[in-house]
């Protein structure tokens, strides 16, 4: 009996060492990494649009990010519209989006903040082959949005209140036209599938160039309207304000994800990005220039 009490006193103390020894690594390992280690870990919710998705620049940025930093991204791929919105509940961490004109609301509010201008793209109109509005080789979106309406050839918008969708409104707006009937459908859906539908049904859409390009593989169109200034297409990262919600953001993380998308390697990663496949980035970098170029009035 004393003997299998002595047994097992010696297991017990053997567990406690282990454990200990454990820890000690732990430790070790955290301040072998300094503040970054003890920061880097958990789960950062990016919220984001369907363009930076289906163009498949994601896949190139956040692998090297979750390398860099350690944390773990879990990018949720929806409209600006809706992306801001999660912003504004604190549903997400940090955003990716690309409508300024929405989302400089939520800077004035406090409700994110580091607010940066990364990179841009163009829109396009893009549609069938055989051209049945006769739009192609046109340069300016209200002329061709004008004639697409008059013949009412079919155009499919996205109605997700994204920013391509906020995009596609304001030249609807500026035309006069007021769209509806048959020839128009909303799907209430990303631009992927905006660009499926038209292209199954023979009809034009407004997409931006890079997800187009990406895509254009799987789709029976062409790009036929383009190099109107009111293409421009910029994105911007900004993080969710902590001090706007009762529950926690993960800010470490979405600091780190902004200063990220700054840092002059990400930048000439975004510059290379699509250049492989399509002859062409499929993005432009854009951090360190100043917004004023682009028309756009925030100090940065």
């Amino acid at each position: 009996m004393k003997k299998k009490i002595f047994i097992s006193i010696i297991i017990i103390m053997a567990l406690i060492s282990l454990t200990a020894c454990f820890n000690n690594n732990d430790a070790g390992n955290n301040e072998e990494n300094g503040e970054n280690g003890a920061a880097a870990s958990g789960i950062l919710i990016l919220a984001t649009t369907t363009s930076t998705y289906d163009s498949g620049i994601l896949d190139a940025l956040i692998p090297v990010f979750e390398e860099q930093y350690g944390f773990t991204v879990n990018p949720i791929a929806v409209g600006t519209g809706a992306a801001l919105e999660m912003g504004r509940r604190g549903d997400a961490d940090v955003l990716l989006t690309h409508a300024p004109a929405a989302e400089w609301p939520l800077v004035e509010e406090g409700y994110v903040i580091n607010y940066r201008m990364i990179m841009y793209n163009d829109f396009v109109i893009v549609g069938p082959e055989d051209d049945p509005a006769g739009v192609g080789g046109m340069d300016r979106a209200i002329e061709s949005f004008t004639r697409i309406a008059e013949s009412e050839s079919l155009f499919v918008s996205r109605g997700d209140n994204s920013g391509t969708h906020m995009m596609e409104l304001s030249i609807w707006e500026d035309t006069g036209v007021e769209p509806g009937g048959d020839w128009y459908i909303e799907t209430g859906s990303g631009m992927g599938q905006a660009l499926n539908v038209a292209s199954e049904r023979d009809g034009y859409t407004l997409t931006d160039r890079g997800t187009f390009l990406a895509l254009r593989h799987n789709l029976h169109l062409e790009i036929l309207v383009e190099g109107d200034p009111v293409f421009l297409n910029i994105y911007h990262v900004s993080q969710v304000n902590p001090e706007k919600h009762n529950h926690s953001i993960n800010t470490e993380g979405a600091a780190a994800f902004v200063e990220f998308m700054r840092a002059e390697e990400t930048q000439r990663i975004i510059s290379e990005f699509g250049v492989d496949r399509f002859g062409s980035p499929l993005f432009f970098p854009n951090a360190h220039e100043h917004p004023s170029v682009y028309g756009l009035n925030y100090i940065d």
